[in-house]
């Protein structure tokens, strides 16, 4: 017992000296080592403007986190989805109306439409989101959404412009002929479905041999189209009649352009173009010929390379007076032929033993305004002296 009282005096007295050692504490600080500071849980409260302390872990929302805050406080409870794809649209920032659009498929009962689907895809394309696009494209074929024809044009008309995503276009096209099979009849392809595919099809058109290939799919359109009842247009049957011509198969593609007149369109100087210019490569120039003064005799004029087609036939055929003619006429519709073309009539007219006509033709285009420049006529006149100098 008298050893047990000397030891309680002894933590009696540690105790009394602590808390004497803590009164002397200014007020604001705490003996533990590890218990928050009253300073720093009242600097919110002292100091109205805080400075940015970098090592605490409170991060501030970035810009984009806020406006996506603003666009969603803006759609009311219960928004449909007219109201998402005006959101969307009035987004300029393609990544933030994804985001959007993201969040709202994982509302509780709210499910996207086409015109959602629609506005988010052409926001996409338009930004340059080529692989949230191809994301959509691939929700829209496995059916995430009811069929719509401005949705599948839409997807179809991207596919279309990415070359990796030709045969994703033809995917689009056979759903939206089954569509058509059943009660969704506002899904079945349309003359503008016809003509993207019938664009992207020719796109791929080379050599003879691939023309060949594709020049199938070209037939298959063109029949389908019939079958289905869309009456095509001008563009439309533009279109099948240069990969006919491309072809060199001029009789199908002569029996395409008398059939224009028949959907009640007219032709155009296109159409008359691939008409003259795929005769004159096949070796019909006189039908080429007479294509070109029907044209004429309606104000058409053809592009350039249709002139200088039509030129060459014509001169590698000997009909030199004809093919100067046609020359005369490309320059007073302000084009100009190229060095090869002046090159093959002026030595045609050569080889008939017509060398002082060539030197007076080439003198007159060389005053003609806008006909050739001087290094032309340079390398055209040296030809000349070359071509008509006396051989041993």
């Amino acid at each position: 017992m008298a050893v047990l009282l000397p030891l309680s005096n002894r933590l009696l007295s540690k105790s009394i000296h602590r808390l004497l050692l803590v009164s002397q504490i200014p007020n604001g600080t705490h003996p533990h080592p590890f218990a928050p500071s009253r300073r720093l849980c009242d600097s919110s409260s002292q100091n109205p403007n805080p400075t940015f302390d970098p090592n605490s872990n409170a991060r501030g929302r970035s810009p984009l986190e806020k406006q996506f805050d603003t666009w969603v406080d803006r759609l009311r409870p219960g928004f449909t989805a007219d109201d998402v794809a005006a959101a969307i649209r009035a987004q300029a920032d393609p990544d933030l109306a994804l985001d959007l659009f993201r969040w709202t498929a994982l509302r509780p009962g709210y499910r996207h439409t086409a015109p959602a689907y629609l506005a988010m895809l052409q926001v996409a394309v338009s930004g340059r989101r080529y692989a949230p696009a191809e994301a959509l494209v691939d929700e829209v074929l496995a059916g995430a959404c009811p069929p719509d024809l401005p949705l599948f044009n839409a997807a179809v008309r991207f596919c279309c412009s990415r070359r990796h995503l030709f045969s994703r276009a033809f995917d689009l096209f056979k759903k939206m002929q089954q569509r058509s099979t059943t009660a969704h009849t506002p899904c079945r392809p349309s003359i503008e479905t016809y003509s993207m595919l019938l664009a992207a099809v020719l796109r791929r058109f080379g050599k003879p041999p691939v023309s060949y290939v594709y020049l199938h799919s070209v037939r298959s359109l063109a029949r389908q189209m019939k079958a289905s009842g869309v009456i095509p247009d001008t563009f439309t049957l533009n279109l099948i009649i240069k990969a006919y011509s491309k072809c060199l198969e001029m009789g199908e593609a002569i029996r395409v352009f008398k059939e224009i007149g028949l959907y009640g369109c007219q032709p155009n100087e296109f159409s008359y173009g691939y008409i003259v210019q795929g005769a004159c490569v096949k070796g019909w120039v006189g039908k080429s010929m007479d294509y070109f003064k029907e044209m004429r005799a309606k104000g058409l004029a053809p592009t350039a390379t249709v002139y200088m087609a039509l030129v060459c036939g014509l001169a590698l055929e000997r009909r030199l007076d004809e093919g100067i003619e046609v020359v005369f006429d490309m320059l007073r519709n302000g084009m100009a032929p190229d060095l090869l073309t002046y090159r093959t009539v002026l030595e045609e007219m050569c080889r008939e033993g017509r060398a002082d006509a060539a030197f007076e033709l080439l003198e007159e285009l060389g005053r003609t305004k806008g006909a050739m420049d001087r290094r032309t006529y340079s390398d055209l006149l040296d030809g000349l002296h070359w071509l008509c100098q006396p051989r041993e």
